[in-house]
C-alpha cells in the first residue's frame, strides 16, 4: 500500500470499491504520513512494503530481525537529523530577522515574542492550566495546527506543552494576544512529530490567552 501511494500515477492502482478497502488504504496512508521525515527512496520504500505485505500475511521474514531491529531507530534519528540540518540555515536567518522587528523580543532560551495586544488580567504560573485559541504555522505561511479554524479553544497545563508554550504564555496577561516563534530547540527538535511537524522545524503562533482555569 505504501509504494503504490508513492508510484507514478501511471502505475497499477490498488482497488477501493469497497469500504474495507478504502479503510485499508486509510491505514497504509497513516503510516506512510508518519514516516515521510524519513525520506525514503523509492527502492527503499519498495523493501518497506515487502516488509508489511510479509508480516501481514504471516510470511517468514527474509532478514535477521534481531540485528534489523535496532537499526530502524537509527535510521529514524540519522534521517531525522540529516532533514534538520537542511533546513537549518533558512531557519537561523528567519529567527535572526524576527528577532529585530519592532517590539520583538528574544529571550535567553532563544523564543521570539511580539505582543500584539496587551491583556489586563492574571498571569498564569508554569504549574496552571489556560484556556487559548492559537492558530500555527511554518515559516512558509503554511498552517498545521488552529484551534481559531476549529472554533474550540485549547485547555491544558502549561506544564504539559513545548517548553516554548510553557515560557511564552508566562509572559502573557489574560486578554492578551502573541505571535510567538519557537525555534527547534524549544519545540520539537531534530525528531519533530510526525505526520504534521518534521524534523528541525521552527514554529509560528498567533496566541491569545482567555483564561487562566481554576
Amino acid at each position: 500500500m505504501l509504494a503504490l501511494a508513492c508510484q507514478p500515477q501511471q502505475a497499477t492502482q490498488a482497488p477501493l470499491d469497497t469500504e474495507e478497502q478504502q479503510t485499508a488504504y486509510a491505514l497504509g496512508y497513516k503510516l506512510g504520513e508518519n514516516i515521510q521525515g524519513l525520506e525514503l527512496s523509492e527502492v527503499e520504500i519498495d523493501a518497506l512494503s515487502q516488509g508489511l505485505t510479509d508480516a501481514a500475511g504471516g510470511t517468514a521474514t527474509r532478514v535477521d530481525m534481531t540485528q534489523a531491529e535496532p537499526k530502524v531507530k537509527e535510521l529514524a534519528v540519522r534521517r531525522a537529523t540529516r532533514a534538520a540540518e537542511g533546513r537549518r540555515e533558512a531557519e537561523v536567518a528567519f529567527l535572526a530577522k524576527a528577532a529585530e522587528e519592532e517590539g520583538a523580543v528574544r529571550t535567553a532560551s532563544g523564543l521570539i515574542i511580539v505582543h500584539t495586544t496587551e491583556g489586563e488580567g492574571a498571569t498564569p504560573a508554569a504549574t496552571d492550566r489556560v484556556k487559548v485559541h492559537y492558530h500555527g504555522t511554518f515559516l512558509d505561511g503554511s498552517v498545521f495546527d488552529s484551534s481559531v479554524e476549529r472554533g474550540q479553544p485549547a485547555v491544558f497545563p502549561l506544564n504539559g506543552v513545548i517548553p516554548c508554550w510553557t515560557e511564552a504564555l508566562q509572559l502573557v496577561k489574560v486578554g492578551g494576544k502573541a505571535r510567538v516563534i519557537c525555534p527547534p530547540e524549544i519545540a520539537y527538535g531534530d525528531r519533530g512529530a510526525p505526520p504534521r511537524i518534521p524534523p528541525g522545524a521552527s514554529l509560528i503562533f498567533e496566541v491569545e490567552l482567555l483564561e487562566v482555569v481554576e
